[in-house]
């Protein structure tokens, strides 16, 4: 069965739309939970979290290397999820890590501005001026983490199978048509296309492993075989290190063989690595 993403701004209905569709298809919906998983790691306020990912991630920087550990370890928490199939995603990233998987359909929701600054006036009881300049800010700030974190922006449409304005719609009607959306034989799943998945899910529980010792490094998966990137020689501080992520790495459950590739910090790394950049 498919997986369904929802990307969305502040005050859209995605989330409404996100619920109610997965109650009509009795799927898993998943948002808060993974943050909360995350949050666990960090051992800080959820709150917080959640506004570091709103904003610009500068609670993310207090920590070693902690953009590119959050990233790792939502990564694989989401994967983890949505290896079981019947899922719907509402948030940041959902579209980002799924989004070479055929059987995923990745859902944009918009709304009218109008409609949102009433819904924000009414929830935090604050004036349309001030209601406006939260709304865009935040959206702002979500683009900005997208660009900076991911290396895509939650605007190009091109991200997403469908884009859905709720503006002149409810959200029955928007949970009916991703309904039958995803009837379509393009989302249902392949063998082919869960292995992808499955391949990815432990690419991402190894780099969540190694992210103490090589937090930069990038993994890739097949068939349990795994081949570890992008090991700069020039930044390793143990001789052993190499050794060592060979023998963690080893231990993760699915894993029947380790590849290891080294880079003299001249080349450039065989495999885009989305923790690359940050």
């Amino acid at each position: 069965m498919p997986i369904i993403t929802i990307s969305r701004g502040s005050y859209s209905r995605g989330k409404d739309v996100a619920e109610k569709l997965a109650q009509r298809l009795g799927y898993e919906c998943l948002s808060r939970d993974l943050l909360i998983e995350a949050s666990d790691e960090f051992n800080i306020p959820e709150i917080k979290l959640i506004r570091a990912l709103h904003d610009a991630p500068t609670v993310l920087e207090r920590f070693s290397h902690g953009k590119e550990r959050y990233v790792a370890f939502l990564r694989s928490s989401l994967l983890e999820h949505t290896r079981k199939d019947n899922v719907v995603y509402h948030g940041l990233a959902g579209h980002f890590f799924l989004r070479d998987i055929s059987h995923v359909l990745k859902v944009r929701i918009l709304a009218n501005i109008e409609d949102r600054v009433k819904e924000e006036m009414r929830r935090e009881k604050i004036s349309a001026e001030e209601a406006r300049y939260i709304l865009k800010k935040d959206d702002e700030e979500r683009r900005k983490w997208g660009i900076k974190v991911y290396g895509v922006d939650t605007l190009d449409s091109k991200l997403y199978d469908i884009v859905i304005n709720v503006s002149s719609m409810t959200v029955d009607d928007a949970v009916d048509i991703l309904c039958e959306a995803i009837k379509k034989t393009v989302y249902q799943t392949t063998p082919e296309s869960q292995k992808k998945l499955e391949d990815l899910a432990l690419a991402a529980r190894v780099q969540t492993a190694l992210m103490h010792l090589a937090p930069k490094v990038n993994v890739t998966a097949s068939s349990g075989l795994i081949t570890i990137g992008n090991i700069d020689e020039r930044e390793i501080s143990r001789p052993d290190t190499v050794a060592m992520l060979e023998k963690i790495a080893k231990k993760v459950e699915g894993v029947n063989g380790v590849c290891m590739h080294m880079t003299s910090g001249r080349e450039k790394p065989e495999h885009i690595n989305p923790f690359y950049n940050m």
